[in-house]
């Protein structure tokens, strides 16, 4: 009896921990197969400016026209990331194909100032060294990028305007253009159009009549997790007094720290500066603690609209998440990364 009681006690130890082995072995397993948050390998998002843009308004040819240059855009900056290409390149190649297409408001289709002339703002930002560059005000510099990203990388300084950044790109060997290079009929109609317009109270209009905030951008993250951001534009039509808006301002219309995100911003510019838009976006991740949706759709759909500001902006985070929020009626905007693409131009698409 008590050896058969030996027997039977041993056997259903042996049983237990045979079960609990196996126990011990669901539990690994599971925790393997459970998904980890892991950062994309690359990502990259752009921007052709914000405002009234309706789809009544737009004919299907046009809309193509649009689609296909956002498109291309996307090719060219995704190629460069695929590649194991620098953010800021991918950033800088992107966005000249940007400022060479008379579609935007930067470059080649820039608008046309008060007295008849294109006035280029740029700026360019690296999210790994905080180091950033920009122009503002030039008139012959064909991709005010290149400049922007000049200043970053071969000067001392931050922010070049007028003259002074003109010659510095011409020193820089970058490619200098007559100012009726960036003559395109359709914008010089919009400078008659606006003027036509001017309330005789405030003497001038910022804005054409169709309420567009004219402005490219690119926010990228390569394979290195490195995130860069830049921005161009050709200002607001009819602008006057050598008038500058956020996009040459640090911190207003461009901003980038791999710490936190990446952010390009369009539209009303006095606006994005008063409230340091693309700053405060980072500001709110890394002080508050919020993530890059609820940062972006914070500032832009509450704070910026109770201001009274209209536009939108891009941006990624560190981890590959894009946001692309807009208060106003439409943005020319699309995003690439690894299988996935998504290019759009009106609200609630």
């Amino acid at each position: 009896m008590i050896r058969s009681a030996i027997f039977f006690l041993a056997l259903n130890l042996l049983l237990a921990c045979s079960q609990a082995g196996e126990t011990e072995k669901t539990e690994e397993t599971v925790a393997i197969e459970t998904p980890s948050t892991s950062r994309a390998k690359y990502a990259i998002v752009i921007h052709g400016g914000a405002g009234t843009i309706l789809k009544e308004n737009m004919t299907p040819e046009k809309e193509e026209e649009y689609t296909t240059a956002l498109n291309n855009a996307l090719d060219i900056g995704e190629g460069v990331l695929k590649k194991g290409g620098s953010s800021l390149d991918a950033v800088q190649k992107a966005i000249i194909f940007l400022e060479n297409s008379p579609l935007f408001n930067a470059g080649k289709g820039a608008v046309f100032t008060h007295e008849g002339k294109n006035e280029l703002d740029a700026s360019i930002m690296d999210g790994a060294t905080r180091n950033a560059g920009a122009v503002g005000g030039v008139t012959t510099v064909k991709n005010p990028i290149l400049a922007a990203r000049a200043v970053m990388e071969h000067s001392r300084h931050v922010l070049l305007t007028g003259k002074g950044a003109e010659q510095f790109a011409q020193e820089q060997g970058l490619e200098i253009v007559e100012p009726q290079y960036f003559f395109t009929e359709n914008r010089w109609e919009s400078l008659q159009r606006a003027k036509a317009a001017e309330s005789k109270e405030t003497g001038f209009l910022y804005a054409d009549p169709a309420h567009k905030y004219g402005t490219v951008g690119c926010v990228a993250l390569d394979k290195k997790g490195n995130i860069a951001a830049g921005t161009s534009t050709g200002g607001m039509t009819n602008k006057r007094y050598n008038r500058f808006g956020d996009v040459p301002v640090i911190g207003a219309g461009t901003y980038a720290s791999n710490a936190t995100c990446g952010v390009s911003c369009t539209g009303h510019g006095e606006y994005f500066i008063r409230y340091a838009v693309a700053y405060d976006i980072s500001a709110l991740m890394e002080y508050k603690g919020l993530n890059l949706e609820d940062a972006t759709n914070y500032v832009i759909h509450e704070k910026l609209k109770e201001a009274g500001g209209s536009g939108g902006l891009i941006a990624i985070d560190r981890m590959g998440n894009v946001a692309m929020p807009f208060n106003s009626a439409g943005m020319y905007r699309g995003y690439a990364k690894p299988g996935e693409r998504v290019v759009r131009i009106y609200g609630e698409e």
